[in-house]
């Protein structure tokens, strides 16, 4: 499979971290499409509406946002048939031990806390990439 075919789904509130992610691609000149999403709420229903993300997708989720933060996300994603498969890597400024435990409870591929990567999303979107060139994705 082709990695530059993988689409990636952003759920993130903040518009100076998801203008960091973009620009960390474009940096290293990924041409992933990137759809953004501002909370759970408006991110499950792309995930839902038919042709809006095409598989394989890999999820960016940040846990906290308005509306439906991304524990709830979870939960959801994980309790609906078509999306359980989804890979998700959680993308937050939480180093708070129970949303660590929380997040890893609904089976996500990562934990990636914002403050640990200050210096740029470069490590996150390399991470990103030598996971989708090894690692097999449902299509």
């Amino acid at each position: 499979m082709d990695y530059s075919e993988v689409s990636v789904l952003l759920v993130e509130d903040d518009d100076i971290d998801a203008k960091a992610v973009e620009r960390g691609f474009k940096k290293l000149k990924f041409a992933n499409e990137i759809v953004r999403a501002k909370n759970g709420l408006d991110a499950l229903a792309l995930l839902r509406e038919p042709g809006a993300l095409t598989r394989p997708y890999l999820i960016l989720l940040d846990l906290n946002m308005p509306i439906m933060g991304g524990v709830e996300f979870l939960k959801e994603v994980r309790q609906d048939e078509k999306l359980k498969d989804s890979i998700i890597f959680v993308l937050t400024t939480s180093s708070a031990d129970q949303d660590l435990v929380a997040a890893y409870n609904e089976n996500i591929a990562g934990y990636i806390v914002k403050s640990d990567v200050k210096a740029g999303f470069d490590k996150v979107i390399k991470l990103l990439d030598c996971y989708w060139r090894v690692v097999m994705l449902p299509k």
